[in-house]
């Protein structure tokens, strides 16, 4: 009955939307052609339509790289007979094989029950209080996240957090909620804490140290201001009230072991997968490759059926992000992307403060409703450009170094907490939860992600002015 009150609302907002894009660019002097009007408006009406929930957010994708790719052809951006390489091409398959390998590790390592040990261990250390576990855990996935990637950290400890909610008989969205925005912000540290870095480092040249040394000073002191946001934002849901502490505390959580020779195996091959993951660049082989090679050794070696591996694989949220991707890069082949990142860098009229600071702001709020993966790849070659610009350049000549891909990494890794869809990490977390009977609305993400992005994204700002005026 909801979806069917919505059903008007939507198809107002849908024109309202159309309309919009059709008159607004005009207006203000951008040249926006009817191909980027078009792209934009499926972009915009996606969310739109994901906010309200009438049709689940995969299906709503696939049909949008639909609408997406019939745009293409009939505006003759790409011909007919090259839709099936395009839509190839738009596909970041070293993301969705990441997410894929780092599943099945996962999913093997869960039959072990050590997450339910993890999280016993945990919530006795944490006496059944709600905020510390809440502090436990974020920290864990903060610091993980950073030397795993914050995809994999979240598949980790999103199972361990649900047994611990189901003992205590708390509600572990919010804990849940905290993880998410900590494997965001730690993620950020190092350049395989989130795919973005990956691609900044590459197109910049950056080693491991280099991105490190950089970005986690900024990481720590942020992460360190965000618990204080963290217990403001959830100062309402920290009032729950453990029902069963007592009970908790007698529990002997090394009895929830159930495989040791199995998690032996599963532990192995998964610290071999996080040191290829460190030395990726040295090794030059893709994050993707790493981890579908680890899931295949370890189904070979613990002798694991592959079909009751891949149950533990979330299909749906592999098959959102194709079909996020193709909308995407339809929108990116238009210009429109292209477009907005050459407005914002304008601007500036060639301060270099002032330019580091829109690329943080821009890309942040960019990454939040576009997904910080291919708004990075649009940027990176904007970015190249803007630092040929003769004032920034004069600018950037006595340092070794370009602030400029620090400051887009900020924004695009703090960004993604904005929304359900602003990072990998999210829509990981959000298919669990419901893979084990928990919703959360995309509205309802938002109420929590966006102040909690704002204020991480101001606080790194400062961060990166003041190390900006020390040259460090």
């Amino acid at each position: 009955m909801l979806q069917t009150k919505m059903m008007p609302i939507i198809g107002i907002a849908m024109v309202g939307i159309v309309v919009m894009l059709f008159t607004l660019p005009q207006m203000i002097g951008l040249e926006f052609t009817i191909a980027m009007a078009l792209t934009m408006s499926v972009l915009m009406g996606i969310y739109v339509i994901l906010v309200t929930e009438v049709i689940h957010r995969t299906a709503l994708a696939m049909i949008g790289a639909l609408i997406i790719l019939i745009i293409l052809i009939y505006t003759g951006l790409i011909p007919a007979h090259d839709s099936v390489d395009f839509v190839i091409g738009s596909i970041d398959f070293n993301t969705i094989g990441l997410l894929l390998g780092m599943m099945i590790i996962v999913g093997i390592l869960g039959e072990t029950g050590v997450f339910q040990y993890i999280g016993i261990k945990a919530a006795k250390l944490a006496k059944g209080n709600v905020w510390k576990l809440m502090l436990l855990l974020s920290v864990i996935t903060a610091v993980g996240s950073a030397f795993l990637d914050n995809v994999t950290m979240i598949l980790l400890m999103v199972p361990v957090t649900i047994s611990v909610a189901r003992v205590l008989n708390i509600n572990p969205i919010p804990i849940v909620l905290a993880e998410i925005f900590a494997s965001n912000i730690g993620g950020a540290a190092t350049l395989i804490g989130d795919p973005p870095n990956i691609m900044i480092a590459s197109a910049a040249n950056l080693d491991f140290m280099s991105f490190a040394y950089h970005m986690t000073p900024e990481v720590i002191i942020t992460f360190l201001a965000s618990l204080v946001i963290l217990k403001i934002l959830f100062r309402k849901d920290l009032k729950q009230k453990p029902e069963n502490v007592e009970k908790l505390m007698q529990i002997d959580e090394r009895k929830e072991i159930k495989d040791f020779a199995l998690l032996k195996k599963s532990v192995i091959v998964l610290l071999g997968v996080v040191i290829a993951f460190m030395f990726h660049g040295l090794l030059d082989i893709e994050v993707s490759i790493i981890a579908l090679a680890g899931a295949a050794i370890l189904l070979v070696i613990t002798k694991i059926h592959p079909g009751k591996a891949f149950v533990h694989v979330e299909w749906t949220t592999l098959m959102f992000f194709a079909g996020l991707f193709i909308i995407v890069s339809g929108v990116e082949l238009t210009g429109a992307l292209e477009l907005f990142a050459h407005q914002i860098v304008t601007a500036t009229d060639g301060n270099f403060a002032a330019t580091a600071v829109l690329i943080i702001w821009s890309s942040a709020f960019a990454s939040a409703f576009v997904d910080n993966i291919p708004y990075t790849a649009t940027m990176i070659p904007i970015i190249e450009n803007i630092s040929l610009d003769p004032n920034i350049a004069s600018y950037l000549e006595p340092l070794d170094f370009n602030p400029l891909w620090y400051a887009l990494a900020i924004g695009a890794d703090f960004g993604g907490n904005g929304t359900l869809i602003g990072a990998s990490a999210n829509l990981v977390a959000i298919a669990l939860l419901e893979r084990h009977g928990y919703h959360m609305a995309f509205r309802d993400f938002i109420k929590k992600g966006m102040p909690f992005m704002i204020a991480t994204t101001a606080i790194g700002t400062g961060v990166y002015l003041v190390r900006l005026m020390l040259n460090v």
